[in-house]
This record gives structure tokens, C-alpha cells and sequence, in this order.
């Protein structure tokens, strides 16, 4: 609603909305820059992605290296690779879901370039 019933002040909605923009890129550059981890094989795997999910690291306990089954070592590598990008995604939700709401985003609404 705006008060007295006149209409909206384009230069102030302009700033609310750069200013918005900026909050979101100072907040995927932050994401860019944390990292998370996701683990499987109670913790013989162990995978760490950026909050953006770009994988930084893979740490493989030796006791997971069986040479008669790679496609063990295989699947547990895949699950910590996917439980990394849940956290990543979760940290996504966190970061980026209250400015996309302040966009008109959430409800069902996709924004372009955010992940949900």
C-alpha cells in the first residue's frame, strides 16, 4: 500500500532493487567462497564443494581402497559427492532464499541463475 494513494517513487524502487542485487552477489560470491562437506562409508569418504557445489576436495580412507571391488569405492565416492551438494544446497537455501523472496522469488517462482 502506499501511503496517501500516490504513486510509488521510481527512484527510491530502482535503489531497493539495486541494492537487492547487491545483496545477492555479495551473497553467491559468498558461497563461492565457503565450503561444505558430505561424507559416506561412515566417514571413509569424505567430499567437500563450495556452498555454489563446485567440488574442492575428496579425502578416500585407505581402508576403502579394496582393488577386487572399485565399484564399493565407486558408489561411496557418488554418495559423498551428492550429501556435499545437499549441505551445499541447504547453505543455498540459507543464504540465497530470504533476497530471492524480497525479489518477488519463492512461492513457486524461479528466478534465473538461482537454484531453486
Amino acid at each position: 500500500m502506499i501511503p496517501g494513494g500516490g504513486q510509488p517513487n521510481m527512484q527510491q524502487l530502482l535503489q531497493q532493487a539495486q541494492k537487492m542485487q547487491q545483496d545477492l552477489a555479495r551473497a553467491q560470491e559468498e558461497l563461492a567462497r565457503t565450503e561444505v562437506d558430505g561424507q559416506a562409508g561412515g566417514g571413509l569418504v569424505k567430499a567437500t564443494v563450495t556452498g555454489s557445489g563446485e567440488l574442492r576436495a575428496l579425502r578416500i580412507d585407505p581402508k576403502a581402497v579394496d582393488p577386487e571391488d572399485t565399484e564399493t569405492l565407486a558408489d561411496l565416492i557418488v554418495a559423498a559427492v551428492q550429501a556435499a551438494n545437499e549441505n551445499a544446497q541447504n547453505l543455498q537455501q540459507q543464504k540465497l532464499g530470504p533476497l530471492a523472496q524480497g525479489l518477488g522469488g519463492g512461492g513457486g517462482m524461479n528466478i534465473p541463475g538461482l537454484p531453486f
